[in-house]
């Protein structure tokens, strides 16, 4: 792509509406643990969780005498599960406790970092999404440099990794990516477009086909 190629005339977007059905979680990495429950609303214990593909907030039954620990990943799928009994419910970023927002982009970059294929193929793919924006300025730290410094690397050769993506273009793509998510977890604005947190109304990513849809 040449620079400024994709920069056309300004014309109205219709994106395609349809809700796509959401995958099930079989992974959750742990934000909070609260053995106790609620302090303004004692119960059982309870633990804040983050689904590691779709990230979705959620709050877990633990069974009954095992440890948990913070930044934990554990298993939520169908079958046997050592330390979760159930998912209770889904829960939005500001019923987060504190420990659980301050915990939130750490344990957003280690499910980044299982995930480094999915990502990667992101960076490689990842189209424009009007004639007057590409997905990459939507990245915390690319905005127009560096999205053009990415579109020339990827044409010229594919990224193969994380770290191959960090020696070409300087950035850090485990954080950025981590950032973008926890952005679209916090944003009360709500924001426009959805790259990655497929649960919230918007423009969202269809990550199978590399195109947007507007889910209502």
């Amino acid at each position: 792509m040449v620079r400024g190629q994709y920069k056309k005339d300004r014309e109205e977007v219709r994106f395609p509406k349809k809700d796509k059905p959401q995958k099930f979680e079989n992974y959750a990495w742990v934000l909070d643990y609260l053995p106790y429950g609620y302090h303004n609303k004692p119960d059982e214990p309870i633990v804040q969780g983050l689904g590691e593909y779709q990230f979705l907030l959620m709050e877990m039954i633990p069974k009954p005498n095992v440890d948990i620990e913070l930044g934990e990943r554990v298993y939520i799928g169908k079958g046997k599960r050592d330390k979760i009994d159930h998912v209770r419910r889904m829960i939005k970023y500001d019923q987060l406790t504190p420990t659980a927002k301050s915990e939130l982009l750490y344990v957003v970059m280690e499910a980044v970092k299982m995930q480094e294929d999915r990502f990667v193929r992101f960076f490689n793919e990842c189209p424009p999404i009007t004639t007057r924006l590409h997905t990459l300025e939507l990245l915390p730290e690319i905005k127009k440099k560096y999205m053009w410094k990415i579109i020339e690397e990827r044409e010229a050769k594919k990224f193969e990794s994380f770290k191959d993506f960090e020696d070409r273009i300087g950035k850090n793509p485990v954080r950025i990516i981590a950032k973008r998510i926890e952005k679209e977890l916090s944003d009360d604005k709500k924001d426009k477009y959805y790259l990655f947190v497929k649960w919230k109304k918007g423009i969202i990513l269809d990550e199978d086909n590399m195109a947007f849809y507007l889910k209502e």
